[in-house]
């Protein structure tokens, strides 16, 4: 329990460190494209979304703890599968259109 605590305050943390604008070089993909491949992406409006994503999974997470406080194994299901729909819904919606491209 103290395990998922922890990964879920380091969630909270990165959630709040992207929000507010910093820690882009976390986000996978973008730490390895090269200076001229970042500037046409709005880097403020993609930290403000991941962080947003962050703490929909810390949320998330928040059932499998409850799970194990209450000896409930249908909310760390519940959990898992809102953990599983929130990543799914990331890839898709970071990877379809051009919503982070800088707008000219």
């Amino acid at each position: 329990m103290l395990i998922i605590a922890g990964v879920i305050v380091l969630f909270i943390i990165l959630g709040i460190l992207l929000l507010n604008g910093k820690g882009s070089s976390l986000i996978a993909g973008y730490n390895t494209m090269s200076p001229e491949e970042k500037k046409k992406y709005d880097t403020a409006r993609l930290t403000k979304f991941m962080g947003k994503m962050m703490f929909a999974l810390s949320f998330s997470m928040l059932f499998w703890i409850f799970s194990i406080a209450f000896e409930m194994n249908g909310l760390f299901y519940t959990g898992l599968i809102l953990f599983l729909g929130i990543v799914v819904y990331m890839i898709i919606y970071i990877n379809t259109g051009d919503r982070f491209k800088k707008r000219e």
